[in-house]
Parts: structure tokens; C-alpha cells; sequence
């Protein structure tokens, strides 16, 4: 394998920059997993008890509301909630400017399409009010610590984090027989099978996948007791939890009382079963390389998960390692995210330009079409998280989105747009083609030319 310093920052990074050079070696985009998150660092996103704090606020505040309402006391309290919100607001587009510029001057890349990948696949969402805003706390406090470790060790940070919790309805899922629910106080509460089947059929073993709904009953009853306080975040409560063992793949866990090791236990099971390295051994060649991945990559890919037991950071050296991870045949198209976050790499914007934009301008010129291109920001569809295969991004109506978005937008970020002829070079090294150098050489102003190489079929690919 001939490693391609220019296709490896597209296709395993964050696109081509003017003023940061691409990795030399496979081993030196490796390394850069290691150390200190310096993207993390620069733009900053906070961890999840920030959003933990706003929620206990914002009760505290409506309890107090409630029996003083229609008194200018009441409307005094209102008008702290109505400002708690519309703060909560304003944070989230700030954490998705930074999204952004962590993708455009990062210099360990891979590190954010590992962030990207695994936040897709442990997709969680807030559904209302203040958790509403916590999937990028989620991602950073959740997933990015363990994006290069074992990935028992991620499956169960996920697992047992209060936003997947509240998505997956698991915060009011109590046993039949618990102590909760012989009190006969379960209104809003019952045996929840959402997280046990997602866990089974998207987080590990896979959609046909050997396990059956008797699994999933069992393991819904395992996990049982895993909830949410909004103090304290994510808690084992053992009035919660179903009594007696629970069998999931022949396998028995728990006794008398569940416990919470019972529910680790299980899931490092599912993070070693050799169906789980085939799931995730496709998704990863699929995701970075083809819709259609060669059979011996994801072979390789699932060879190496099981010989280190899910060790991450040895299955990405695989990833890279293997011809097939470098040719061109069936290379992806760029998801909308993908797609502006490189635009911007290329054009090297600099931070003070995204982050000094008022927040109706980060929603006007790339939030938005962001969801005019088919990627909605922190609303997914379902816990399935984003589609892969490419048909869902080149659509006439999302086509459209990008060639609007490059032809008006970056010279409103950078109006002192580079030449064209400069910046085809730039944006795309020598994977240039005739037709796109052509365009670059041919265009009659600079934002013509850089939207024109933007919108290129060259550009869009990976």
C-alpha cells in the first residue's frame, strides 16, 4: 500500500488546507489521535453537566413560578425562563460554529471523522426543552474521550449516558416486579424495550444480528434501574430494576438483584461478539471508503477488531493500511456537513470571521442550507442516524443547496476570495481533473471560479 497524503486527508480527514500539510504516513495520522484534543481545546464545547445545570434551573425556576403565576413575581420568573431558552438557543448555534471550525484548523483531522462517525452511531438526541440543545455536550463528553480506546469502553460511555437514556424513553423504563412498580405509582412508567433493541440491532450485533426478541424482553429487563436525575446526571436505581437473572444470548446475567456491573457485563458481551466486528468492521469501510466496501477490507477491518478486542485504534491501522481503503472505485460523496466543513478547510476562514458572525447570520448562511442540503443539525430522523449510501446526498433539490451555498457564500466568509487557478490546487492537489483546472482557469470572477471548483464533482467526492 502506497500511502496518499493528499486522497488521506479528503477521504480520512477534514479536506486539504493552504496553510496545514497533510499527513506523510499512515503512522503520523495515527499519532495524531494521541495526546491533547487541540481542536477541543481552541473551540471549545461544554460537557454535559452544563446542560444538567440549566435543566435543574429552569425546574427550579418553573416550581417557583407555579404559585405565584398572574403576580408580577410570576411574570418576572417567566420572563428568567423565556431568557434561559433563548440562551440555550444562541449556545447551540456557538457549539455549531465550532463544529465547524475544529473541521476547517484542525490538525489532527482524523480525529474529527472519528468524532463524526461514532456520534452517527450512538445518535441521541434531546426531544425537548433544555436536553433539547445537549447533543454536542453528549458527543464531547460521551464519545470523544473514547473514540481511540476499546469500544466496549465507548459502547458503555453511550449507554449510560443521561441523553441516550432520555432519547431511548430507558429514564422511566422500571421492571414488572421492581419495588417501583409494586408501589402502583407508574404512571408515565413501564418496561421499555427502545435502548435493548437499538443496542442490539444498531450499536452492536447488527440489524440481522443472532439474537431475538426474547433477547431484547431480557436485556430491556436488565437495564432496568439505568436512569437520568438532573442533579446527578446518570443513575443506577435499584427500585428501578427487575429482580432475578436475565438471559441474553445464552448467556445469564444478574441474580436475586440487578446491579449496574450486570449491565456492563453484558455490554462488553456484545462489544466482543464477533457479529458486533462484522457491524462495525462494514460501517467503517462503508462510511470512509464506498457504499459497496471490497469484501477483503471489511474482512480485514473485522480480522483485527477480534484479534485486539475492539481495539480501536488498531482497526483504524487497518483501515489505513489496506489497498482498498485507496481507490477511487466508488468513492463516497460528502455528506452536506462533510461537504462545508472542507469547503471552509480549503478556504482556510479565519475564526474570527464564523465566530464574530451574529447568530442569524450562522443560521442564514450555514445552518440552514446545511438542512437545504439534507442534514438537519442535531435532528435526526431516527436513532439510525444519517443514511450512508450516496443516492440520499446527490438529490436535484440538495445538488441545488450546494452549487446556491458555494457560489454566494464563501465570499461573504472570505472576501478576499484566492485566484481560482490557486485554489483548485488548493482544494484538490493533484486529484484535479482537466474539466475542473479548465473552469478554475476560465471563470470570469473569483467567486465564480471558487464556487464553480466547490461545487465540482471532484470537490464533492471523497
Amino acid at each position: 500500500m502506497r500511502f496518499d497524503p493528499v486522497l488521506a486527508d479528503i477521504r480520512f480527514g477534514c479536506g486539504l488546507s493552504p496553510g496545514i500539510p497533510p499527513a506523510t504516513h499512515a503512522k503520523v495520522m495515527l499519532a495524531t489521535l494521541d495526546g491533547p484534543d487541540t481542536a477541543a481545546q481552541q473551540f471549545p464545547i461544554p460537557q454535559f453537566s452544563d446542560i444538567l445545570t440549566r435543566m435543574e434551573a429552569r425546574q427550579a425556576l418553573r416550581k417557583a413560578r407555579r404559585d405565584v403565576r398572574g403576580t408580577p413575581e410570576g411574570d418576572a420568573l417567566a420572563k428568567e425562563i423565556r431568557q434561559l431558552d433563548k440562551q440555550g438557543r444562541a449556545d447551540q448555534l456557538t457549539w455549531f460554529g465550532h463544529h465547524l471550525m475544529r473541521r476547517t484548523w484542525t490538525r489532527q483531522p482524523l480525529r474529527e471523522r472519528l468524532a463524526s462517525f461514532w456520534a452517527d452511531h450512538f445518535t441521541a438526541a434531546g426531544k425537548a426543552g433544555v436536553i433539547k440543545r445537549g447533543g454536542s455536550p453528549y458527543v464531547e463528553s460521551a464519545l470523544r474521550p473514547h473514540i481511540s480506546g476499546l469500544f466496549e469502553d465507548l459502547l458503555i460511555a453511550a449507554v449510560q449516558h443521561p441523553l441516550m437514556l432520555h432519547y431511548l424513553d430507558q429514564a422511566n423504563s422500571v421492571g414488572p416486579d421492581s419495588g417501583f412498580a409494586k408501589k402502583k405509582v407508574q404512571k408515565g412508567f413501564g418496561l421499555n424495550e427502545n435502548l435493548a433493541r437499538e443496542v442490539l440491532e444498531l450499536h452492536t450485533l447488527g440489524a440481522g444480528g443472532p439474537y431475538t426478541q426474547d433477547d431484547v424482553r431480557e436485556l430491556a429487563e436488565l437495564f432496568t434501574g439505568m436512569t437520568v436525575n438532573t442533579r446527578k446526571g446518570f443513575v443506577f436505581r435499584k427500585d428501578f430494576a427487575q429482580p432475578g437473572a436475565e438471559t441474553v444470548l445464552n448467556r445469564s446475567y444478574g441474580g436475586t438483584r440487578a446491579t449496574l456491573r450486570d449491565v456492563q457485563d453484558v455490554l462488553r458481551d456484545l462489544a466482543r461478539h464477533p457479529a458486533t466486528a462484522r457491524n462495525i468492521a462494514r460501517k467503517l469501510a462503508v462510511h470512509f471508503v464506498s457504499d459497496a466496501p471490497d469484501p477483503g477490507l471489511v474482512a480485514a477491518l473485522e480480522a483485527r477488531y477480534l484479534e485486539t478486542a475492539g481495539n480501536l485504534r488498531a482497526v483504524y491501522a487497518a483501515l489505513l493500511d489496506h489497498p482498498a481503503s485507496w481507490s477511487d472505485d466508488g468513492a463516497n460523496v460528502k455528506r452536506p456537513m462533510d461537504f462545508i466543513g472542507s469547503a471552509l478547510r480549503a478556504l482556510a476562514v479565519p475564526p474570527e470571521r464564523l465566530l464574530k458572525l451574529k447568530l442569524a447570520g450562522v443560521s442564514r448562511h450555514l445552518l440552514q442550507p446545511l438542512g437545504q442540503m439534507g442534514q438537519i443539525w442535531e435532528q435526526p430522523d431516527g436513532p439510525d442516524g444519517l443514511p450512508e449510501e450516496d443516492g440520499n446526498w446527490i438529490t436535484p433539490q440538495s445538488l441545488a443547496a450546494r452549487l446556491q451555498w458555494a457560489v454566494t457564500v464563501p465570499q461573504l466568509l472570505r472576501p478576499d476570495l484566492p485566484d481560482p487557478r490557486e485554489f483548485v490546487r488548493t482544494a484538490l492537489g493533484d486529484r484535479a481533473t482537466p474539466a475542473v483546472r479548465f473552469v478554475a482557469e476560465a471563470a470570469e470572477s473569483r467567486w465564480d471560479g471558487v464556487g464553480l471548483v466547490l461545487a465540482s464533482p471532484a470537490f464533492q467526492r471523497m
